[in-house]
Order: structure tokens, then sequence, then C-alpha cells
């Protein structure tokens, strides 16, 4: 290699691109031929690399990614001892990246990987967080419409302002990843996360397309349980709604403790009334319970917390040093 075609290897930036799968055999094919063509695109602006994080997949995806590395030292792989969780396989790639900035990518292609020029652009504008924001989305209407709610009200009641429509597709710089890794979270929401940290953030709108092959892992329930891991750790309204509440219930049993003497006063031979006072009690002692049952989820964010678990254990690597492994 001659000496200028070496300084220009070193002027390149490094792009990671991270990809979490569980059970994606079927996409590697199909996401390893558009990532390399991307690659070769970019060659004159950048050099990639592709950081895989397997969740435990019961499928053929760790040979297969075992047999895309064999042929390919940009492919790095870790497998985990069992399923961590979307999130936490993120942070995982994050961690085990060398990339002077990482892109987050999903395996079955709906966020198209080419939108990494445009991202890369920014990014070497000054922006620190790149993020895709779904224009249109190939899903029914009505979980469209509960996604939509969902990033409506999550935004509305964070502490800070968490982008609409825009999920995990993201391009953000070295310096976002080593303060990310400074926070201290047992249940990681990474949009709510990163969107927190500051720095120069910018959306670019993309059109979702569909799935390329098999199912996706995230149904009503899973989507349910990722949006009360953004309220419980991104917001402090649940907390203040005891208070909120407590004090709504002083003044709605003061006003009816009047209303109850003046009733009294006017109709002193009124019967006493069993049934509004087992409503009350019984009221009161659901609203204790939800209240408590809040303050315990804040709680148990705490005590995971101190118990500090790891982000994830590596059951097996490929093209890493030991020395490289973090986790």
């Amino acid at each position: 290699m001659s000496i200028l075609a070496t300084a220009d290897a070193l002027q390149r930036p490094l792009i990671s691109l991270s990809i979490p799968v569980l059970n994606e055999a079927d996409n590697l094919d199909a996401l390893y031929g558009r990532i390399c063509a991307l690659a070769t695109k970019m060659a004159d602006r950048c050099d990639l690399e592709f950081v895989f994080s397997d969740n435990h997949s019961d499928d053929r995806t760790w040979a297969k990614l075992a047999e895309l590395a064999s042929q390919d030292a940009r492919v790095r792989a870790i497998r985990f001892s069992k399923n961590y969780g979307f999130q936490r396989s993120i942070l995982a790639n994050y961690m085990h990246a060398r990339g002077d900035a990482i892109m987050q990518i999903d395996a079955d292609l709906q966020d198209p990987p080419e939108l990494l020029e445009r991202f890369f652009e920014l990014w070497k504008d000054g922006n620190a967080v790149v993020f895709g924001v779904r224009r249109k989305r190939q899903e029914g209407p009505l979980l469209n419409a509960f996604r939509r709610f969902g990033y409506c009200m999550i935004d509305l009641i964070s502490d800070h302002s968490i982008p609409r429509d825009a999920g995990d597709f993201r391009l953000i710089d070295r310096r976002v990843v080593q303060a990310l890794l400074q926070v201290k979270t047992a249940s990681p929401y990474l949009r709510g996360m990163i969107a927190g940290l500051g720095f120069n953030q910018v959306g670019v709108e993309y059109a979702r397309d569909s799935r390329t092959a098999g199912k996706s892992k995230f149904g009503v329930a899973r989507l349910v349980q990722l949006g009360l891991t953004a309220v419980f750790n991104h917001s402090t309204v649940p907390l203040r709604l005891a208070s909120i509440a407590g004090i709504g219930m002083l003044f709605v049993s003061a006003i009816g403790a009047t209303y109850y003497v003046l009733l009294k006063m006017l109709h002193p031979d009124l019967p006493r009334g069993i049934a509004s006072i087992h409503v009350l009690v019984l009221f009161g002692i659901g609203l204790q319970s939800l209240l408590l049952g809040i303050v315990g989820e804040y709680l148990l964010r705490i005590y995971l917390i101190l118990r500090a678990e790891p982000v994830a254990i590596i059951e097996s690597s490929i093209n890493f040093a030991p020395a490289d492994l973090k986790l």
C-alpha cells in the first residue's frame, strides 16, 4: 500500500453497524448483501464494520454469522447466554463497537441501511445524534394508531423531550456512547436515554419497509412493556400522582363531609348510608393499592441498579480478542 493510500485510510472514519439479532437466519443473506454494497459505495468516505449481537437464537442465526465472519473480517459477533431483551442487546453492541460513530439497524431490513449516507452527512455536519423518523409504516391502522398514541403520551409526561415516531434506527457519535455508558439502569430505554443526554440531534424522515422474512418479535404486550419502561425510567409524573391523588381525595372528602352534615341538618330522619360507606372504603383501598404499585415500580428499579447485574453475559464471540469483551 502506498503512503498516500495509507494516509487516506487513516483519515477515513470507521462507522460501526450495530445489528441485534434473534432468530433472523432467513434475513442475514439479504442484510449482508445490502450492507456490503453500502460499504463499497461509501468506501471513499468511511470504513464499515458489522457488529452483531445474538440474543441466544435457537435457529441457525449463530451458525450463519460464523459462516459470514469466516469470509469477512468486518463481521464481528457476540452471543449471549440467554435472551436479555432488545434494548440490552443494542447497549451491548454499543459497548463493543469500535467506530467513530455507530449506526443501529434491525436485521429484518424494515429500516433501510442505505440511509447511512444521509446520516453520515448530517453527522459530519456536527450532529452527534441522527435518528430516523417513521413517516410511514407497513402495518395495520389500529396498531399504527396505538403506537402514535404511546409515543405522544411518553413524550408528554417525560422529564425531557423524546422524539415521536422515532425508534432505535439512529447514528450516534462516539461521545454519545461514552456518555451513555455512564448511565446506570437495569432496564434501558435507549431512545429516552439518548434524548436526555443532549448534544446536537436531528431527525430524518423515511418510509419504513415491510419485514423481509420471519416474524416480528414485538407484539402489543411487548410494546406496552417497553412503553411502561419508558414512563418509569424518564418521568416522575407517576410518583407525583400519589401527592396529587391524595390532595384530590382530601378535597373530595371535605366536600362530601360538608354535604352530608348539611343534609343531616335539613333531614334529621335521614337513614344512615351503609352502601356509600362501603363504596368509599373500597375506592380508597383501590386507590392506595394503585399508588403503592407505582411506588413499587420505582423501588424495583432502584433495587435492580444496586444489584448491578451485567448488561448481558457473553457465551461466545467471533472476531473478538478476549481483551475486547467488556461485559
